[in-house]
């Protein structure tokens, strides 16, 4: 009952996705998502970045999350971007549906607005995306720590910085859901799933998720010969600030995904909700536990990290008792 990210092979025979043609070079819609100023040296930093690497006929769209000054300011500094408000419920999802509202490229492409994608990351996308048979791909997710990673930290738990973590498939294998830091979707597809769910993924500073996991098991479910699967071309890193280094943000992001989890069974069912993650418990974790046995502080932080989340779960499935829906 862990990560909203571990993903296992899978490896039903793939068909195309019903919709309209593909082109040989599918077009791309960049979407950044962004809420507060403090991030905005990274944001421009992306900005230029991706404004680098779009094609002719891409776009970049950034959606900017119940901030109206920053989506002004935005707007004026980068006028050859689609710069828009998130019009539904604040929070990372329904910013993502907006900007998925905007666009018009094929595929959308997720970016954080912490991230930045390495040189090649979106020709990665479109080579990809031309197979008719991909319907979303996940990307690989490096972490770019302010300061040293903590001694404590282990790499077990990459996904509690939105990050890649030791378990994870290995390039252009299958898997369940991307992460959400480096994600693309075909358009159309995400269209017809409903987009993400508002009762899941961040908002603001809480550290909440699982909202890529639902998509990609929607995903599987519309369109069961489809494949998602991970490409580390298509690259990132993300900043992890101090604030992210501290073992009170690990353990509330623990809590928050579990609860995340209990959720997510809910909309799902049980089974699909944590079918990598009983792998990620039984095999993984064990086996770091085994890796770091000369690291105290690291096994420690390891068997935190899974009572947090399972106290989250608890506290997700006794609020589902009594109906509360967050």
């Amino acid at each position: 009952m862990l990560p909203s990210h571990p993903a296992e092979p899978l490896a039903d025979p793939v068909t195309p996705v019903p919709g309209d043609a593909v082109r040989a070079e599918p077009t791309l819609s960049v979407i950044i998502c962004c809420y507060t100023e403090r991030r905005r040296r990274s944001l421009d930093t992306a900005i230029a970045e991706v404004r680098a690497q779009l094609g002719p006929d891409d776009e970049l769209i950034v959606v900017v999350d119940h901030n109206e000054s920053l989506c002004a300011d935005l707007a004026a500094a980068h006028p050859d971007a689609i710069v828009r408000a998130n019009d539904g419920t604040r929070g990372l999802s329904d910013a993502r549906n907006s900007g998925t509202a905007a666009a018009g490229g094929d595929v959308v492409v997720f970016i954080d607005d912490d991230a930045c994608p390495v040189p090649g990351a979106l020709a990665a996308v479109r080579a990809r995306c031309t197979d008719r048979d991909v319907v979303a791909v996940g990307g690989a997710v490096a972490a770019q720590w302010d300061s040293p990673a903590p001694r404590w930290f282990p790499e077990e738990f990459g996904w509690v910085i939105g990050c890649d973590y030791r378990g994870l498939p290995g390039d252009g294998a299958a898997i369940r859901n991307p992460i959400g830091a480096a994600m693309a979707v075909r358009r159309d597809a995400l269209t017809e799933i409903g987009g993400f769910s508002t009762r899941l993924g961040r908002r603001g500073t809480v550290p909440a998720g699982c909202e890529e996991t639902l998509m990609g098991i929607d995903l599987r479910r519309r369109y069961p010969s489809s494949t998602l699967l991970r490409d580390i071309t298509f690259g990132v890193t993300h900043a992890v600030t101090d604030d992210r280094a501290r073992f009170g943000y690990f353990a509330r992001r623990c809590y928050q995904e579990g609860r995340s989890k209990a959720i997510l069974s809910e909309l799902s069912g049980s089974g699909e909700a944590l079918a990598s993650e009983r792998r990620y418990t039984t095999r993984v974790l064990p086996a770091g536990v085994w890796r770091h046995r000369r690291t105290p502080s690291r096994v420690g932080a390891l068997a935190a990290g899974f009572v947090f989340t399972c106290a989250g779960y608890a506290s997700g499935l006794a609020r589902r008792g009594r109906g509360v829906s967050r």
